[in-house]
Order: C-alpha cells, then structure tokens, then sequence
C-alpha cells in the first residue's frame, strides 16, 4: 500500500473515520498539539471531535510537508485554490488559496469545475483506497469481507472493548464508550 494510502488506512482505523470524511479533511481541521480531528458536516449534517493517535500525527507531519510544497508549487504556477464550502468562497475571496482551506489528501491532479470553470485542486478520489485495500486484503490469508468501513467498526469494538486503556486511545478518555466524541481529560478526572 503506497503511503498515503498507508497513511489513510491509519486514520480510517485509529480515529473512527468515514472514507469520505477522511478524503475532505482540511488542514484547519487537524489539531496536532491536542491529538484531534474536527470533522465537519459529516453524516447527518453534523461535526464531531476525535481522537489522533501519535502514530499517525508523525505520518501526517510527513505528508503534509509533501502537500505544502505541491501547493507552493501550484500557487507560482497561477492556482493553488480549491473548493470552499458554502458561502465561504464569497464572503472570503481569497480563502480558497490559504493553506488552512487546502485538503489533506488533495488530489493529484488539477481539474476543472464545471460550475464556474474554474481550475481547482480536489481531494483524492475515494477509488483509490478502496482498491488498495482489496488488493492488500487479498495478499493476505484473510477470509473475511474487509472495506474500508471496517476500520471504522474496528475502531469502535476496540473502544468498546477497553474503554480505559491509553493504548486504544492516546491519553483521552470518554464519558460514554458509544460515542465517537473525546472528551477533555480534565472533565474526566473531575467527575470521576
């Protein structure tokens, strides 16, 4: 599996994520300092808050120095802007080339939106990491059905199953095992 795919796998399985909310992650939503990803509008039209493991904050380090070059790069070349959601485009008019705005996993080619013809950088195509997991499953001796939804069910009965241990979850723990939502260490060490 090829390393950002590697590195997709990694936040699909240690912090609960949908494929989709994965691929539209956007720089501004990681939060390194606190092991968090803020997903925004995910399904149901809400946000929530998960964790970040260590392993996968030192491989998104890694990779977000690659995407910063290429966006350097597509900045002098004249584009450098990717899709804003909402309203934001036009009550920012310059948001949509600001690093904070551009997606983790941007796509590696520019393409045209055929709205406003505009020249853009999208995110990865989720194809692609669909695929690579078939083809690492199918090297192994698994025989199970595996996508990459499953990771997020393996996520959740790891959490389930060891609600307390720091190895499942970094240093937070949750009020209600059943949520996906890290609460605040401080909170937990007052009410318990």
């Amino acid at each position: 599996m090829s390393g950002v795919y590697h590195l997709l796998a990694v936040l699909l399985y240690g912090s609960g994520l949908r494929l989709q909310e994965a691929l539209q992650l956007r720089i501004k939503d990681l939060d390194l300092a606190q092991h968090q990803i803020v997903i925004r509008n995910a399904k149901g039209n809400e946000s929530r808050v998960t964790v970040l493991s260590e392993s996968a904050i030192k491989l998104l380090l890694q990779h977000l120095q690659q995407v910063k070059k290429q966006h350097l790069f597509d900045l002098n070349q004249g584009y450098g802007e990717t899709q804003l959601p909402f309203a934001l485009a036009k009550k920012y008019e310059n948001a949509s080339r600001e690093w904070i705005w551009q997606y983790v996993f941007p796509s590696l080619t520019l393409s045209k939106d055929p709205r406003t013809g505009q020249v853009l950088r999208d995110h990865l195509h989720p194809s692609g990491l669909q695929k690579a997991v078939k083809q690492a499953v199918r090297s192994t001796a698994i025989q199970k059905r595996v996508s990459c939804h499953t990771f997020r069910h393996s996520f959740t009965t790891k959490r389930l199953r060891y609600p307390h241990s720091p190895r499942a979850f970094g240093t937070q723990r949750c009020q209600n095992y059943y949520d996906l939502h890290p609460c605040n260490e401080s909170w937990w060490s007052r009410s318990h």
